[in-house]
């Protein structure tokens, strides 16, 4: 890269970041100093509100809760009077922190991709969620496919290199899609034919294509170690299948199933397969027509992860209510509120709370639809989700009640480190704001240096050419081609994200 593409790259990510006053550069807070958070209305969410309370957090995990700590040598103390704490927000359903396409689109089945392989620690998303308290996101793969690519649960530590990325010990899981986005009724590439499946009932038999499959595949390695086991020397082993190997661990409940759906119908449908094989769904992603079948995902043993109030956008959402999260919980359904959008990230407290207006939810079951029950559909409940001694660090403070529109993110941590300040980023935002208006000041004068263009030689004349017409000169694909065409698949409004 030459110095003058370098000044343009950096001008661009230094725009892109803009507000932000953290630098990628700029490590975390050590984990392992001691913070103590005083002065605070404290919302457990497994055991209530405590007024004027203190939190201590030691090596990352919540030490101590209560009125009378007294701060320990050294401490960092952070005056909470008049704020609120609260877990921090889980996103059951993020897109973000994923370099290139959401989508791996070429096949019905790409259960042999995997997004922990492409996670981008350098994507300003995660920032900005700290900065709307979330702390913990499900990182999916897009719904082009009735078994799309294999998905991971991270913790947002922004500065930290995407090894640093995945939540430990959260199982993994897989993206299943039903309905509209994978049937592809609206998409095709030109001149080739629709990609299989291209109905409803197909989609159904690709997945319950693939489960036989992959039921065979665990059964031929079962019969190869039952021989290894029985002393056979000459045994073979089956031929790996890196498709297969992820629903096998389906099968055996070592790998979550998260299902992108709307309609009712396509609900069930999955469900009977889903018995047919003998695996669960973890959780039905959007499930937006929920409130019609609740009696039957909770006999199922699903989880639903639902919008707040989207719907109408296309004609399989038309049946949404908002009042789809209340009612699934008054059934019993463990319900969790996701953003699917960067930008809806920064206000799950706020989509929450919605759910106290639609359905008349308590300030409690709402503030559990992102805390306690995405970390319990996730698997990951007995670390994060609550406010308890033992659990991990991950908290927001706001200045306001976090279900109120007037709240506002003050601070958020994660491990017990401090990751997001507002009043930090506040204060560096002048100084951004100079290094940025610096680095165009370069491009330009850069651009001003740039020599003159250097001219044809006059003297030879070009190639003639009869057959060629001002019409046969190349165009480039408009954004609608590139679409239909699959080039911008992962930015379509269909192609694959909702």
């Amino acid at each position: 890269m030459n110095a003058r593409r370098g000044i343009v790259v950096a001008a661009l990510l230094s725009a892109l970041v803009g507000w932000s006053s953290v630098s990628r550069a700029t490590p975390p807070a050590d984990a392992d100093s001691v913070i103590l958070i005083q002065n605070a209305t404290i919302l457990t969410v497994s055991h209530g509100t405590i007024e004027n309370s203190s939190i201590l957090i030691k090596g990352g995990k919540i030490a101590e809760i209560g009125s009378s700590i007294k701060a320990p040598t050294g401490a960092r103390v952070i005056d909470a009077a008049g704020q609120f704490v609260m877990p921090g927000i889980i996103d059951c359903h993020s897109h973000i922190a994923i370099e290139g396409g959401v989508n791996e689109g070429s096949v019905s089945v790409s259960s042999i991709a995997n997004i922990a392989e492409v996670l981008d620690s350098d994507d300003v998303g995660i920032y900005r969620d700290l900065a709307g308290g979330v702390t913990t996101a499900n990182i999916l793969h897009g719904s082009a496919n009735s078994i799309g690519g294999q998905t991971i649960v991270i913790k947002l530590r922004w500065g930290q290199p995407a090894a640093k990325l995945p939540f430990e010990g959260a199982l993994p899981g897989i993206k299943f899609a039903l309905g509209e986005n994978p049937k592809r009724s609206n998409f095709s590439f030109p001149g080739q034919p629709k990609r299989y499946p291209a109905t409803r009932m197909g989609v159904e038999e690709t997945i319950r294509g693939a489960f036989t499959e992959a039921r065979d595949y665990k059964n031929s390695w079962e019969a190869y170690r039952k021989r290894v086991s029985g002393g056979e020397k000459n045994a073979l082993p089956p031929r790996r299948d890196l498709r297969l190997e992820p629903l096998v661990e389906v099968l055996d409940g070592k790998r979550y199933v998260h299902a992108h759906c709307y309609r009712e119908d396509e609900i069930l449908m999955l469900l009977r397969v889903a018995k047919e094989f003998g695996f669960k769904v973890r959780t039905f992603q959007h499930v937006l027509e929920g409130y019609k079948v609740a009696d039957e995902i909770v006999a199922a043993g699903a989880g639903a992860s639902t919008f707040s109030d989207w719907w109408a956008y296309k004609v399989e959402a038309y049946d949404a209510i908002p009042y789809n999260a209340a009612l699934m919980t008054k059934r019993g359904v463990v319900v969790s509120v996701n953003s699917d959008d960067a930008a809806e990230a920064t206000h799950l407290n706020q989509e929450a709370a919605k759910s106290m207006k639609f359905g008349g939810l308590t300030h409690d079951e709402a503030l559990k639809l992102v805390t306690i029950n995405p970390a319990m559909q996730l698997g990951i409940d007995k670390r994060v989700g609550s406010i308890d001694v033992g659990k991990d660090a991950d908290l927001v403070i706001y200045n306001h009640d976090p279900l109120s529109a007037y709240a506002v993110t003050q601070k958020t941590i994660v491990d017990g480190r401090v990751l997001f300040d507002r009043d930090k980023d506040i204060a560096g935002r002048a100084a951004l704001e100079k290094e940025k208006q610096g680095l165009l000041a370069k491009e330009k004068k850069a651009e001003e240096k740039k020599p003159d263009e250097k001219k044809p030689d006059a003297a030879k004349k070009p190639e003639h050419k009869p057959d060629a017409k001002p019409d046969d000169k190349a165009k480039p694909l408009s954004d609608a081609v590139k679409r239909e065409s699959g080039e911008d698949m992962s930015n379509s409004p269909n192609g694959g994200v909702q």
